[in-house]
């Protein structure tokens, strides 16, 4: 029997990517429900072609769209964020792409981990706003949190070479970004367009510009304290410009297990959706004699803050890593609309941070009232930095 999939985000790169392993792949998996936001011309072919038993879209107006484009022959859609819950419940998958960008995705992937599923996370924000709730539904309903990031996956297929407590540490490569090497002051004048430019990965603009401040990693430490029970102090990250070892585990005695592999999203969604099963890959083979050198480095704290304010939030618990996420979302997009400069993220993500102490998490709407107002009071920080002589 082919294993069921949903794919919440069919129509981003990790679920275009995700039904491209689907694609090469025939009979292994049924794709039983897509989410999208608003790409609804490419949705449709995403339902002509794999045709799920539901849909979500964002709104009435997509809803209405997508129906058109189908003419008659399209699946039951369903609409705003518990649409895509329903989707995600409703069509009974096995395995959950839990793709979608920002907070829209944290109900519909609280609801897969409440329905037991093997859940493949691509959604950060779901475990860094909101890693405590997930894990701990998670474990109240037997689901299974399997990592599409490439580093944690690897951190993921590391830990299954030793049992349970045996891992001392762990260590999260980094790319190092666009602007690797480059020092405080030689990085006040950055423009986005230069920030853009990411030296290994194609991705969104907010995605890159977190690669280049390095919140992305910091973002990702928290990620890894959730997924692997990690305290701030057993979590690393190093430098390592090739992007060849995508993370790597330190064991208690004193054994380095890394993963390697290309730079390639399918490999980490493919070893998510055959999860705990190994099959046959579609990416190139890994020719370490053709790459040569491998190198790492630490990072540069100084230069890069984000990545301090990250392991801050962890140790300040609660609500403050969803503050550091909704502060940095804001800024991350001022940066891009020329409103504030490259240097000034780290400082309106420290400022949420310093403007109030982290509050205690119970439940959902809890962590977005946090989101709200930490985002409120960082467009305000913004606007009173730029008016201020």
């Amino acid at each position: 029997m082919p294993r069921r999939v949903a794919i919440l985000g069919s129509t981003g790169s990790i679920g275009r990517n995700a039904l491209d392993v689907v694609r090469r792949h025939p009979g292994r998996f049924e794709v039983v429900g897509l989410v999208a936001g608003r790409q609804v011309q490419r949705l449709a072919e995403q339902v002509r072609e794999f045709r799920p038993r539901a849909v979500a879209v964002a709104d009435d107006a997509a809803r209405r769209e997508l129906l058109g484009l189908l003419a008659g022959r399209a699946p039951e859609v369903r609409v705003g964020e518990q649409g895509a819950a329903e989707v995600t419940v409703g069509t009974g998958a096995e395995v959950v792409v839990a793709a979608i960008v920002g907070a829209a995705g944290l109900v519909p992937v609280l609801a897969a981990c409440s329905a037991g599923a093997v859940v493949a996370l691509a959604n950060k924000e779901a475990l860094v706003v909101a890693g405590e709730l997930m894990v701990r539904a998670a474990r109240e309903n037997g689901a299974v949190l399997v990592p599409v990031d490439s580093e944690h996956s690897a951190i993921h297929q590391c830990l299954r070479s030793g049992g349970h407590g045996e891992a001392r540490r762990i260590v999260l490569t980094a790319s190092g970004g666009p602007f690797r090497g480059r020092r405080r002051a030689e990085m006040e004048r950055v423009t986005s367009a230069e920030a853009l430019r990411h030296p290994t990965w194609q991705m969104g603009p907010k995605i890159t510009i977190d690669s280049a401040t390095l919140m992305n990693k910091g973002l990702e430490v928290i990620e890894a304290h959730w997924l692997f029970g990690m305290v701030p102090a057993q979590i690393d990250v190093l430098v390592h410009p090739q992007s060849i070892i995508h993370s790597m585990v330190e064991f208690r005695d004193g054994s380095v297990v890394a993963q390697l592999g290309l730079a390639d999203m399918r490999l980490p969604i493919q070893y998510a959706l055959d999860y705990p099963a190994r099959h046959d890959g579609i990416t190139e083979p890994l020719d370490l004699a053709a790459i040569g050198t491998l190198t790492f480095e630490r990072p540069d704290r100084e230069s890069f803050r984000c990545l301090d304010l990250a392991y801050r939030a962890i140790e300040e618990g609660g609500d403050a890593p969803a503050r550091l996420n909704a502060a940095n979302e804001v800024a991350v997009d001022a940066f891009l609309h020329g409103r504030i400069g490259f240097l000034e993220i780290p400082r309106v993500i420290e400022h949420e941070l310093d403007r109030a102490a982290a509050g205690p998490v119970f439940e959902l709407a809890e962590l977005v009232e946090s989101d709200r107002a930490a985002r409120g009071a960082a467009r305000t920080f913004i606007e009173r930095e730029r008016t201020t002589p």
